[in-house]
């Protein structure tokens, strides 16, 4: 999944939600020197970013989603739906939060740039460009979603071939949006206790 089901699966503490926020940035084993000083709080957001990511990436739903995808995007297809996950997640919002997109996103910025010593630096500079450019409220919309896979495809040149992914979202939209409802739910049920028993 994408920062926009991080965030909202990390559920109200803050540090929490920082820990998930930040998990793709911290490599390796949480151990030792690595963790050394950490709240657990934002130990736990760490741990439950890798536990998502573990979860999705094993979901049979999930993989039925990145084999569609795949037939056109090849080795890409897992960073696409986790995309697409994201635009169906932004569109449907109000079924899956109490709040709004809008609100909910303000609420995150301000989470996060209060907590900036919780970030760690080489990831600070994409934090200022995702808050001055409003990433979370982008993912609605197609057009969002086209801006988001080209500034992904020229992060590297395995990644060129995402700027194909927006023609593919649109055309197999409904297929998607299948996959996506029958997963976010479980994926919401599956968080919630990951933080309940941890």
């Amino acid at each position: 999944m994408n920062f926009l089901a991080h965030l909202l699966l990390s559920g109200a503490n803050e540090e929490v939600i920082l820990g998930n926020y930040v998990g793709d940035s911290i490599k390796g084993r949480l151990s030792g020197d690595k963790i050394a000083g950490l709240d657990a709080d934002y130990l736990l957001g760490l741990k439950l970013h890798r536990h998502i990511d573990m979860y999705t990436d094993q979901h049979p739903t999930v993989r039925e989603a990145k084999r569609m995808a795949a037939k056109v995007l090849g080795k890409t297809a897992g960073i696409a739906t986790d995309i697409y996950f994201d635009y169906f997640l932004a569109k449907y919002f109000n079924q899956f939060c109490d709040e709004s997109l809008k609100s909910f996103s303000d609420r995150m910025y301000h989470i996060i740039v209060k907590n900036d010593r919780l970030i760690p630096d080489h990831m600070k500079s994409m934090v200022r460009t995702m808050i001055r450019q409003d990433w979370l409220n982008t993912y609605e919309t197609l057009e969002g979603i086209k801006l988001t896979f080209s500034r992904l495809s020229g992060r590297a040149d395995f990644l060129d071939v995402l700027v194909f992914a927006e023609a593919d979202l649109a055309i197999n939209e409904a297929f998607y949006h299948e996959k996506f409802n029958i997963f976010f739910p479980q994926l919401q049920a599956e968080a919630a206790q990951f933080i309940k028993e941890n």
